[in-house]
């Protein structure tokens, strides 16, 4: 048996990638220009997976370009796209990020730079005061009859 090769990329690899929304990537991407074949690559956040494993699936990575952010739909089966690497993966609660477009850049990072410094030595934890106290705190402002 003669096996055939449909398409220039390896389609068992692209769906062992595993791409999930939080991740950060970059995007090996063929660009021809005046005859020459060369690679561009684009690194961001992974925004959204669309379709899953199926032959039409999509991924979309945004990054900031001089303050500016850009976004780029990449087929996950193009012959176009010449590799995708994992750089970081972070943990989210959305399977779609679409809120990150809406805050600022700065506001991000700040996040980001907390998430990373803030250690479990350095939190402060407030104090809580004992029921007793606060009822009594509350009686005497005269919401409640005192005991």
């Amino acid at each position: 048996m003669v096996a055939i090769k449909i398409s220039p990329i390896d389609i068992t690899e692209r769906q062992k990638l595993d791409l999930k929304a939080g991740d950060t990537v970059r995007v090996s991407q063929k660009i021809q220009e005046k005859g020459k074949t060369r690679l561009q690559s684009f690194e961001g956040l992974v925004l959204a997976v669309k379709h899953g494993r199926e032959p039409g699936a999509t991924f979309t990575v945004r990054r900031l370009a001089s303050g500016v952010g850009v976004e780029k739909i990449f087929p996950l089966y193009s012959p176009v796209v010449d590799k995708v690497e994992i750089v970081k993966r972070s943990k989210v609660r959305r399977a779609k990020l679409y809120h990150i477009r809406k805050k600022a850049a700065k506001e991000i990072k700040r996040q980001m730079r907390n998430i990373q410094f803030v250690s479990a030595e350095e939190e402060e934890i407030p104090e809580i005061e004992p029921k007793e106290k606060e009822s009594e705190k509350i009686a005497a402002e005269g919401s409640l009859p005192q005991k």
